[in-house]
Order: structure tokens, then sequence, then C-alpha cells
């Protein structure tokens, strides 16, 4: 049951026979007939059937919000079990919004400090996908803003609120001053993260509370891309503080505060609503709860 189920998963998601086939590393054939047993199991048709694959029926999609359930907790009692005989020991996979990236080794370092068995995945993600990829299972948490947009059902963690500052060249417009507002800084040539990432939301969001509008000069997904044409002296940018504090922006670039408003938003760890979690995740969340505090002592 626990193996159909997979196979029911990965197609909900590839919706494709033959992509979901190679995912669970069976054949198509085999694939196929194990949703068919499903179905003859269960009583009703799961997958809405023609020459491919159509989508799934109503009881398909109730059916697989169990299975997301069940084997979810399939692999937590794997993982405990495991634990049990060698210790916390696997793959950890987190997906993080790139203005989060820089941090993430606060909370990958002391964990494998004290779980030297646990090695980890880190994929840059928008807030979006970090949703996404934890319902389907892909991840084991994420890393993403807790009080911008919706998240649905999850585990949250809070580690620290992110404010915003104008990455600029000493000599550029403003960049004598101990603040600005973000009514002046729509003037600047920006370089700024792309529109289906929620930090580039939260930006054009306060910049119309302000009442202007800004067209970049450059955007980009990447975070490197954008420190690069900053350090070129041509171009400023908006950026958190967390993340201008990491790479030690310095003279001749300047992070100045911008106010009114002087925004904040919650970013923090997110993981799947179950309990218990894996023993992984659990320990995960621990550890995200002595960052959080960290944070909390430094501010």
């Amino acid at each position: 049951m626990i193996d159909k189920l997979e196979f029911f998963i990965a197609l909900a998601k590839e919706e494709h026979f033959g992509r979901a086939a190679e995912v669970c590393g069976v054949t198509q054939p085999t694939l196929s007939a194990g949703i068919k047993q499903l179905e003859g199991q269960l009583g009703v048709m799961l997958v809405l059937r023609g020459s491919r694959f159509q989508g799934l029926t109503p009881e398909g999609e109730q059916v697989l919000a169990w299975a997301r359930r069940i084997v979810g907790d399939s692999r937590t009692m794997r993982e405990e079990m495991r634990a049990a005989r060698h210790g916390l020991s696997g793959r950890i996979r987190i997906a993080a919004i790139p203005t989060a990236l820089a941090m993430v080794a606060r909370l990958t370092t002391p964990f494998r400090e004290k779980h030297p068995g646990v090695t980890f995945s880190v994929l840059s993600r928008t807030s979006i996908e970090v949703l996404s990829l934890l319902g389907n299972f892909d991840i084991d948490a994420g890393i993403t803003y807790l009080d911008n947009e919706p998240l649905g059902r999850v585990t949250s963690v809070p580690l620290y609120d992110e404010r915003y500052q104008l990455i600029t060249a000493v000599g550029n417009p403003y960049s004598d001053r101990d603040k600005v507002t973000w009514a002046e800084i729509s003037q600047l040539p920006l370089c700024l993260l792309t529109p289906d990432m929620q930090n580039r939301r939260i930006i054009d969001q306060h910049l119309a509370e302000a009442g202007v509008q800004v067209r970049p000069t450059l955007e980009s997904n990447s975070m490197i891309v954008l420190f690069s044409h900053i350090r070129t002296g041509k171009w400023s940018s908006i950026m958190p503080l967390n993340l201008a504090e990491t790479f030690g922006f310095s003279e001749p670039i300047r992070a100045i505060p911008i106010v009114e408003p002087d925004a904040s938003h919650t970013v923090g760890l997110v993981a799947t609503p179950r309990e218990p979690h894996t023993p992984l995740v659990q320990a995960l969340l621990d550890e995200a709860m002595a960052l959080a505090d960290d944070f909390h002592t430094r501010r």
C-alpha cells in the first residue's frame, strides 16, 4: 500500500505517467498497474485517463491528502527506528528564499557539530516554491517570510525581522546620509530581485505606500548578480540589513537605513504540520529555536 501511495503522489506531482515512473525508479507499466490496484482496493477512480494523464478525480484529490499524510508518517517511523539504532543521520533538504541564504550557515553549522552524521542540501527558491516543495515532500524544511503572504498550514519558528537598507557606492546620491526615505530612493538606478520573489513584492509594496514606483534598470533572481552590479558603483539596491551585515559591506559601499516607513518582515523556518516530526526535522526545529533566541539576544 505504501508503495502504491508513493506512485500516486509522484503521478499527482509530475502529471505524467512516464516521468512519475522515472521518479519512483520503476517502469511505466509497473506504476500504472500499482495505481489501478490502489483504485481497486479503495473502490474509486483516482485518475482521469485518456491518451495521457488528464488530472485527478475529486476522490483522487481526497486520497492525495491522505496519501501524503500516510507516506509522511511511514517515513517518520522509519527515521525514528534508524535514529534509535544509530543516532541522527541522513540528509536534510532545505529550501530558502534568496535573502535568507546567507544566514543558513548559522543554522546548519551548529546542527552538524551536534549531529556529525547529518548532511545538508540547500536550495535557493521563491517563497511560493518553498511551500510547494514542502507540500510535496521534496524538502524537509524551508526558510521564508512568515507574515506577508499566506503560508497555509505549516509549523513555523520565527527567526529574525528583516529590515531594509539602501546599498549604494560612496559618491552616489544619498550616500552621505544617515537615513533615506522610500520616496527618495525611487529616483536612483536600482538593481532588484525579480518580481516572482516575495522580497521584491515587499519592496514594491512599500514604495507604493510612499506614493512612488520604480522601474529597475536591472533585475535578477541571483543575489550574487546584484552584489556584483552594486560594486561597480553604477547601481544601487534595496536589501535586508542582515544580508548586508553578512556580506560585510564597507567603503566604498554604504548601507543606509530606509525609513518612512521603517518596515520589517519576519523570516522563519517552516516545516510540515505533523506530530511527531521526523527526528531530523524535530532536531532542526530545536536548532532554529536556539538560533531565534540568539537573534533576539543580539537585537
